[in-house]
């Protein structure tokens, strides 16, 4: 730990992501595991329901003012929209190799850029669009259009994506009237809510194992979540989001570990095309000192 004072806010911050990001990857691992057998409604509801159970300390000290918003149909906006990306997501995920899901989710930079352009009026020059284009090009590389390796899964990856993007932009508006703990607690009480009818009528008993797989589904959610912020309160968020693709390699190795998924070579020229415009993206909004989708909560579907 005293080795650790001593290094940069940089370096811890970037030391912390790397510990968020295995977090996030082993989370889609658990979730591709226990999806082989029970439903994505079930899973996602028993991980909101355990996530709620660790905010409830929180939630309850700041009751009633963490329910209080000024912004009742963008809250509900933001639950349905974090409720698809979630299902279109963690679907993805269960059907298709982890680093292609993987990948694919960090097109969601691309949609937060169009998005906040149509909503928030935010002025994009020549350059980021520039990225946004190479981008989706990337995104048709790994998806393969027409070709033998198109499947619905990749789309659903994709709609995902952008639902997370506007997630973003939702956020954004949100955050200048309501607290964050307001937005936290409409996401995690709301999705669950809205999964408890879906997940009951699917359900599927657990085994015990795959109980243990949920619990540690929700577990490895919620200290993910909260190491990413800590990272981001200590280093530059352009340093740091740059550093999250780090998930690409942590992905491409546990798919090969658990389930003998090697990427194929369209899915390594598609995620570099989109890797190199995404860190580009990244860098314009800090020089621009616009922190919307390179800050602790722009990334990955399961930080909606």
């Amino acid at each position: 730990m005293e080795r650790f004072d001593k290094q940069s806010d940089n370096v811890k911050g970037a030391l912390i992501l790397m510990l968020a990001a295995f977090g996030f990857s082993l989370m889609v691992a658990m979730i591709k595991l226990v999806g082989e057998r029970l439903p994505v409604t079930q899973i996602l509801f028993v991980r909101q329901l355990g996530m709620t159970i660790m905010l409830a300390p929180v939630l309850f000290k700041t009751f009633p003012e963490s329910l209080k918003t000024t912004q009742l149909p963008l809250q509900m906006a933001r639950v349905f929209l974090a409720l698809m990306a979630m299902l279109f997501g963690f679907t993805a995920v269960v059907n298709m190799p982890l680093a292609d899901a993987t990948a694919i989710a960090f097109a969601k930079s691309f949609f937060v850029t169009i998005f906040a352009v149509l909503i928030l009026k935010e002025t994009v020059g020549l350059y980021r669009w520039s990225a946004v284009v190479v981008g989706f090009l990337g995104v048709l590389v790994m998806l393969r259009p027409g070709g033998a390796g198109f499947s619905s899964y990749g789309l659903m990856a994709v709609g995902a994506a952008g639902c997370a993007g506007m997630v973003m932009v939702i956020i954004r508006l949100l955050s200048r009237t309501d607290s964050a703990s307001t937005i936290l607690a409409f996401q995690a009480i709301g999705v669950g809510l809205i999964m408890a009818i879906p997940a009951f009528m699917q359900w599927v008993t657990p085994s015990p194992t795959e109980w243990g797989l949920l619990a540690a589904i929700a577990f490895v959610s919620y200290f993910a979540q909260k190491a990413n912020i800590y990272a981001f309160s200590y280093g530059e968020a352009s340093m740091l989001a740059s550093l999250d693709y780090v998930r690409l390699i942590y992905a491409t190795v546990i798919g090969w570990f658990l389930f003998a998924e090697l990427p194929s070579v369209s899915t390594w020229i598609g995620a570099a095309i989109i890797v190199m415009a995404s860190i580009f993206t990244v860098h314009r909004e800090s020089r621009r000192k616009q922190q919307l989708a390179s800050g602790p909560d722009g990334r990955g579907f399961g930080q909606t």
